[in-house]
């Protein structure tokens, strides 16, 4: 995981009630990390093929059972180290595929699986050039998540400008991390009409189990998709959710996808369900918290039994309902307060509500941004109860945000930690 991630304190926690010594892989030297030489190890996720090898020699000293990505940014090298190692993982051409959403479309076209018609444009031509694609689409980067860079267009002017935007997009520095071929060239895909759900799911041998089939109720037609509202268990008739699970394992399989977990993002309509993303890692964030396996097993444990090859099968998802809200930033800006916490928390069902960007940190909404004010979460004995409680408590908070010219010299640098995910620790447990 990289310093940036939110999963940190979920997934050491885990392997502590498994009793299981860790080892975290980072791009940052631990400070202290010498106390503990087996629970740390600093590796360079821009250069996975190096990282693979510093984990390979790592091993040698100190034996590695499983190897785990706890978001995008470690999937190539985790598989990479795990297929090194002889470690059950997925294959790293699956993986790549995956990552790459020009690539997943050209392997679902070649088998025939449900996807819409799709285009790839380099970002030093011409968007005038191109424009004679088919309306309304989409315009989205290759490899970046969170909805990042994804823009609707409807016509051959809002094609320009949703290029152009983009384009600038791909050329911040930060971008570059996700790969520079990546980073070259735009997809361009017909927008698929209907709601959006999310499969969590986990392959074994290539067998799909899914874990949880999320709602979200909000429309997401654009401009910008920007999500908010997860539920689960979904509402959708059962039929529809089987079959959701069949195109799904037929995606995975097509992608070459087998082993490990996977979050699939797709649209429903009177055709079927069609993909839009599919990622060989779990769900992102702080979302996991809303689910809970058997006696109260987080899903961080639950992906820490299956690395290690401990039977999963029996681990059934709790039968309460559960959600979270993914507050979005309403404005670019520096964040200066939240009001109405206390009131929100009051909200029957509500069971917290987690801010991950401080106070004083400057804040930029979608397409350019690519984090969340926060998380609200949820659980009630229905789905309707559960997406009602994230709306009134999201409707009593009201988040204070000025415009940052007016705030020069009084902003705090960004913090080199996600705020709200827990700093990596020296990991003695």
């Amino acid at each position: 995981m990289t310093t940036t991630s939110y999963r940190a304190h979920a997934f050491l926690e885990a392997a502590g009630r498994l009793g299981i010594p860790v080892v975290v892989g980072s791009e940052r030297a631990q400070a202290l990390a010498v106390v503990n030489p087996a629970g740390h190890l600093t590796l360079d996720f821009k250069a996975p093929e190096v990282a693979s090898r510093t984990i390979v020699e790592f091993a040698n000293a100190y034996p590695i059972g499983g190897v785990v990505a706890a978001d995008d940014d470690g999937v190539m090298l985790a598989a990479m180290a795990s297929a090194a190692l002889g470690l059950p993982h997925n294959p790293v051409a699956a993986v790549a595929a995956a990552r790459n959403k020009y690539r997943m479309r050209q392997i679902l076209a070649e088998t025939g699986l449900r996807s819409p018609r799709f285009w790839s444009f380099p970002i030093d031509q011409d968007p005038t050039e191109m424009a004679q694609v088919e309306y309304p689409c989409v315009v989205k980067p290759l490899a970046l998540s969170a909805s990042r860079g994804v823009i609707r267009a409807d016509d051959p002017a809002q094609f320009v400008s949703a290029f152009q935007r983009l384009t600038t997009i791909l050329q911040r520095p930060d971008v570059a991390f996700s790969g520079p071929r990546s980073a070259q060239a735009i997809l361009v895909e017909r927008f698929i009409p209907g709601p959006e759900v999310a499969l969590e799911g986990l392959l074994t041998d290539g067998t799909l189990r899914v874990l949880a089939l999320f709602d979200k109720p909000d429309p997401l037609d654009g401009p910008f998709f920007e999500e908010t509202i997860y539920v689960t268990p979904s509402r959708c008739p059962s039929v529809v959710q089987d079959e959701i699970a069949t195109y799904t394992a037929a995606v995975a399989s097509a992608l070459g996808l087998r082993h490990g977990p996977v979050h699939a993002e797709l649209r429903l309509n009177e055709q079927g369900p069609w993909l839009l993303e599919i990622a060989p890692r779990s769900i992102g964030g702080l979302c996991s918290r809303t689910l809970r396996f058997g006696d109260g097993m987080s899903l961080e444990e639950l992906l820490l039994r299956h690395t290690l090859e401990l039977n999963v099968d029996a681990c059934a998802r709790e039968r309460s309902s559960a959600g979270v809200m993914m507050i979005p930033i309403p404005q670019a800006g520096v964040f200066r307060q939240v009001k109405g916490q206390a009131e929100a928390m009051q909200v029957p069902a509500i069971e917290d509500i987690k801010l991950t960007i401080p106070i004083g940190q400057e804040v930029v909404p979608l397409p350019e941004g690519s984090r969340y004010l926060g998380f609200i979460f949820a659980r009630d004995l229905t789905p309707a109860g559960v997406e009602s409680a994230l709306r009134e408590a999201h409707r009593r908070l009201t988040f204070v945000i000025t415009p940052a010219d007016e705030s020069a010299g009084q902003v705090e640098p960004p913090a080199l930690v996600a705020p709200g995910a827990d700093t990596l620790p020296l990991l003695g447990h």
